[in-house]
């Protein structure tokens, strides 16, 4: 393991060509879209199998960052209910079916 300059080169020997995140496929005349992320966010943690990279393109890779960041700073992770939606458009819509039901 330990650190690798060349775990980018062996992630596109290994893997396919395509994003791990939105499923688009890439020929090899666009692989400088796809980068190499570290599922475990080591990137130190660079084993042979490539067992923790994913390729990702350009988009996926910055929201997965994005998100880890978000969380971090006290997002959804830390506080779910503040995330929630307050508005329920259809919370009545049991009772309304019901006064329909008995005409």
């Amino acid at each position: 393991m330990g650190s690798d300059p060349l775990y980018r080169e062996r992630a596109l020997k290994i893997l396919p060509w395509i994003c791990g995140r939105c499923a688009r496929e890439f020929p090899a005349s666009r692989l400088r879209e796809l980068t190499v992320h570290h599922k475990d966010g080591n990137h130190e943690n660079n084993p042979r199998d490539g067992s923790n990279w994913e390729l990702l393109c350009l988009y996926c890779h910055e929201n997965e960052h994005a998100r880890v960041l978000d969380s971090r700073a006290g997002g959804a992770a830390r506080e779910p209910a503040a995330t929630q939606a307050k508005h329920r458009p259809l919370a009545v819509l049991g009772e309304l079916m019901k006064k329909k039901s008995r005409r």
